[in-house]
């Protein structure tokens, strides 16, 4: 191998250039540096300043070619690359060059982003967004005692003073669940495992507004993470086309329609009559409006028909459910008897 790249060096400059770059990083990860010592050597090495970041701990290491940390403020990159780990983007590094970029520099980022892949693997935790779903069933489970908990989330690289939000997702959207993640809490940390039929995000911060259109979602509080995802899966029951993603929290008083046994649900005579009515999309779907909105004129907005559409199906429905759905007490009959009925097929 050695006598091919001096073959080749005397060839091409830059084929001598790209090896010996190649034996550079070679030699760091033999010696097994860590990340700052590698941005370091990588600063030197371009005789400019060198970036490493990854987006699990959101904290950038910066470094001048005379060794120290860079003190001035952040240049823009004039090259950059992802670092990835088992097919993630899990940070990126950069160089900071004045001016034009060198030839070489596209080499020595491709091997500095491979070397602190392997920095980030061999010194855990793993900065990859997807876990091990076993290590998230353990910190999720209501049957982990607390050190078995706190050792599985340290694992994980959740520090103990973080609050912690557990997300129960269902996502017939072709997104992998690491992407989810990675757009709910862009901030990092996140970590994510498939669990049964339900995908597991556990994050220290969750936007609701950033879910992909065709997830649904629901949202624990920032509390154990065991009382957390009972809570997200609590919320994940009662999420609909019309809300797709809710927080456990916004369910007050709701929430309590999930510990209704089922064989009680289903015996009451409101949700009965849901249930007989739900053969016909149209009536549900105009049910499902009006008691989502409580006024027959945002109903027919939503659903974009006339308001006297709206009134002459509410009145069919009205009689069908034998439930007086202008009526105060008539409309949170309907919406309870919905809302149990919809728990009832989830």
């Amino acid at each position: 191998m050695e006598a091919l790249a001096v073959r080749l060096s005397g060839l091409d400059p830059y084929v001598d250039g790209a090896m010996r770059i190649v034996a550079f990083y070679d030699t760091l990860m033999r010696r097994r540096v860590d990340l700052a010592a590698l941005a370091r050597a990588s600063a030197g090495l371009a005789e400019c300043v060198a970036g490493i970041r990854l987006h699990g701990t959101g904290r950038a290491t910066r470094v001048s070619p005379d060794g120290r940390q860079a003190s001035a403020p952040q240049a823009p990159a004039s090259t950059t690359v992802p670092i990835t780990l088992d097919e993630e983007e899990i940070g990126r590094v950069w160089l900071e060059r004045p001016g034009s970029p060198n030839p070489l520099d596209e080499v020595l980022l491709d091997r500095l982003a491979i070397a602190a892949a392997a920095v980030a693997e061999r010194y855990g935790p793993a900065r990859t967004t997807m876990a091990d779903p076993a290590l998230i069933e353990l910190a999720i489970s209501s049957e982990s005692d607390d050190a078995a908990r706190a050792r599985a989330l340290r694992l994980l690289g959740f520090a103990a003073e973080l609050p912690l939000h557990v997300v129960a997702v269902r996502s017939p959207v072709p997104l992998p669940l690491d992407r989810i993640g990675g757009l709910v809490c862009p901030a990092r940390p996140v970590k994510a495992a498939p669990l049964a039929e339900v995908g597991v995000i556990l994050a220290t911060t969750v936007d609701p507004a950033r879910f992909p259109a065709g997830a649904r979602a629901g949202i624990g509080a920032a509390d154990s993470p065991d009382r957390s995802w009972r809570e997200a899966r609590t919320a994940l029951r009662f999420t609909t086309a019309r809300e797709p993603v809710l927080r456990h929290a916004d369910l007050g008083a709701l929430a309590l329609l999930a510990e209704v046994p089922p064989d009680a649900a289903r015996g009451n005579a409101d949700v009965a009559a849901i249930a007989r009515i739900a053969g016909n999309p149209e009536d549900l779907e105009t049910l499902d409006a009006y008691c989502a909105t409580g006024s027959l004129r945002r109903a027919a907005d939503q659903l974009h028909l006339h308001h006297s559409s709206i009134a002459r199906r509410l009145e069919q429905i009205a009689k069908a459910l034998d439930i007086e759905l202008t009526e105060p007490t008539g409309l949170t009959r309907a919406r309870i008897a919905l809302t149990a009925w919809r728990l009832l097929d989830t």
